[in-house]
């Protein structure tokens, strides 16, 4: 059974001023989840978390993870606004991006972010569009199937994203003509990982790739970014990816390959899910019980707050509060008020008998939940809560209004 950091007492407090939906996020863990990070990675001089900001793109969570000694890994003109609000700029930000717009470029220029190159055309592109800076990173794709052992893990080959091996070598050529004097080399292959040697596997590979870019360009690598990927255990059966062992691995491929080499470079990652993930909660009330061909719960909350069931059929355990230990002995499909069938955030889910009134909590959503939130049948997005150290509660976003819902509609004269 998965546990929660706070209690049935907790959440009724904060529903005094905070309706339900709304998403809950716990400050503490979200701390531990960093520094078992930099743990694992403590061998390696310079290493440095960059949070992805899309998992979680509320500035209270951002600010909690700089003072946890993270960067950002933004992707987008509004999300490197988004850090500049937070005062991270300069190379506390890694940009990292793809089809990107000019302005997105000369942005990141502005900030002096360090840039992640997705594609050989995009060199010229961002000399026209924000000048080269003197550091800079390209993302690899090294095409095929990412396997390991003979389990295949992600086919690199039909994602759109990143250089091929020749064109890698190609474009650091020609960045070295146009001035970059320190690269780094990027790669994500495969996403919600939770198989231990993904990390190492992923490394070797980038270490190889690496050492050939610097012995045949004479290229300065200064950093290898490993992206996210790293996975967590939505079921309760499931197990956590063990950090400890990752980080030997990685470390031990680091030293057989850069062992006679003067190549020493930092580590960067750019985890999300991992981070926020386990952390956040949406929390919401069940309104309406239907008795059909099946049993039905209708919640106040919908696939529009949380996608992720109805997008990937993915699981997101549910506790309901104050019933944690009666059986499970009922089966119910949770849905939300949607006009779509797919609207489930639960299917054939077995849980403790349900009364209207009671707050379904539902697990790991600290990561692509409120982020992947929508307005379609015109439902507005939910308020963001932290629950801080000290066991108080922060309001951090308030919930959309009707008023934010039509702001894009002046022309109405609605309000």
């Amino acid at each position: 059974m998965k546990q929660l950091p706070f209690d049935k007492e907790c959440i009724d407090s904060i529903k005094k001023t905070v309706p339900t939906p709304f998403y809950l996020y716990d400050e503490k863990g979200i701390k531990d989840q960093v520094r078992k990070l930099y743990r694992a990675f403590s061998w390696n001089e310079g290493f440095r978390e960059y949070y992805a900001v899309k998992a979680c793109p509320n500035p209270e969570i951002l600010r909690v993870l700089a003072k946890e000694g993270c960067g950002l890994d933004c992707s987008s003109y509004t999300e490197l606004m988004l850090a500049q609000a937070v005062g991270i700029t300069g190379e506390d930000i890694l940009f990292t991006s793809n089809a990107t717009p000019a302005e997105d470029f000369e942005y990141a220029r502005r900030l002096n972010a360090t840039v992640n190159l997705d594609d050989i055309t995009h060199i010229e592109f961002l000399l026209r569009h924000g000048g080269m800076p003197e550091t800079i990173s390209c993302r690899f794709n090294p095409g095929g199937e990412f396997k390991i052992g003979g389990t295949i893990m992600g086919k690199p080959g039909e994602s759109k994203f990143g250089f091929t091996l020749k064109q890698l070598f190609d474009g650091f050529v020609r960045l070295k003509d146009l001035g970059v004097r320190r690269f780094g080399l990027h790669a994500f292959l495969a996403s919600n990982m939770t198989d231990s040697d993904y990390y190492p596997s992923l490394a070797r590979l980038l270490f190889s790739t690496a050492r050939s870019l610097n012995e045949q360009t004479g290229a300065h690598i200064g950093f290898i970014d490993m992206s996210g990927g790293i996975g967590i255990p939505y079921r309760p059966d499931e197990k956590e990816v063990d950090l400890d062992y990752v980080g030997e691995q990685v470390k031990k491929a680091y030293c057989e390959i850069f062992a006679d080499t003067s190549i020493r470079p930092r580590i960067f990652t750019e985890l999300g899910r991992y981070i926020t993930g386990p952390c956040g909660y949406l929390v919401s009330t069940a309104i309406h019980l239907k008795e059909t061909y099946k049993h039905f719960v209708g919640i106040d909350a919908c696939s529009a707050n949380l996608m992720r069931p109805a997008m990937y059929g993915a699981y997101h355990h549910i506790t309901v509060l104050g019933k944690e230990n009666e059986p499970c002995g009922r089966v119910y499909d949770v849905t939300g008020s949607l006009c779509e069938n797919s609207d489930k955030l639960a299917t054939d889910r077995s849980l403790p008998p349900i009364d209207r009134g009671d707050v379904l909590v539902f697990h790991d959503a600290g990561a692509h939940g409120f982020a992947m939130g929508y307005n379609y049948n015109g439902k507005l997005r939910s308020a963001e809560v932290l629950l801080r150290e000290d066991g108080t509660f922060r309001l951090i976003r308030r919930a959309e209004t009707p008023k934010d819902y039509f702001a894009t509609l002046d022309c109405l004269g609605l309000f």
